[in-house]
């Protein structure tokens, strides 16, 4: 049995009046809405999650805004990992993924070097061919041209150009959205997504770079 029931009915009015009024009177305003629609059911979530997929981690809705032009104070979506997967809600409804949103320069080299190698850089473009035929979409940031020391008529040129890659559905606001369909949405996307996960822990790994 589950206790994920699905999320709060005003979770996207929530978020609606956060993009037109995202001030701290607003969210002092409508703390209550995101604490009993947004938060408590994400947290949930995660706790159903967690027996297959690990802990998860609930992501702080305070923006950084040091170093950004943008000053507003609160992020417009929220957002949740387990590991390499993600799940996020915001006023656009919800959105599973998996993968390696952006990599270090270590894990990038080490990326090229398994996509540079014909039987794993083979099998990622089928396991990529299989995410794309289930709807999954394939993204990540790219180099605009080629990385240096490969060529351009590489036959996998455009995954050589990868320094992030993940995979990404969405599901607009709707009904299910409120239900414990939710919960079967984020388990099938992740499960699906798993054999990228694997390749990328088996052949990337995590940064061995400090922090900054």
């Amino acid at each position: 049995m589950t206790a994920f029931r699905g999320f709060g009915e005003g979770a996207v009015e929530f978020y609606d009046g956060l993009l037109v009024d995202n001030s701290k009177a607003y969210w002092t305003d409508q703390r209550e809405v995101y604490e009993a629609d947004v938060r408590s059911p994400m947290q949930v979530l995660l706790a159903d999650l967690e027996p297959e997929f690990g802990p998860g981690k609930l992501f702080r809705p305070y923006r950084d805004v040091r170093f950004s032009h943008d000053k507003t104070p609160y992020k417009t979506h929220c957002g949740a990992t387990a590991g390499p997967f993600y799940v996020q809600l915001g006023a656009d409804g919800l959105m599973a993924a998996g993968g390696h949103y952006r990599m270090a320069s270590d894990q990038v080299a080490r990326f090229r070097a398994a996509v540079d190698d014909e039987r794993r850089g083979t099998d990622l473009e089928k396991l990529l061919a299989v995410l794309r035929a289930d709807g999954i979409t394939v993204a990540g940031e790219k180099l605009r041209t080629r990385p240096r020391g490969f060529d351009q008529d590489h036959p996998r040129i455009d995954l050589l150009r990868h320094k992030g890659i993940y995979g990404w559905r969405n599901w607009p606001p709707d009904d299910v959205l409120h239900e414990q369909g939710t919960l079967e949405r984020v388990v099938t996307t992740w499960r699906a997504l798993r054999p990228l996960v694997d390749w990328l822990a088996d052949h990337v790994g995590s940064s061995d770079q400090p922090r900054r």
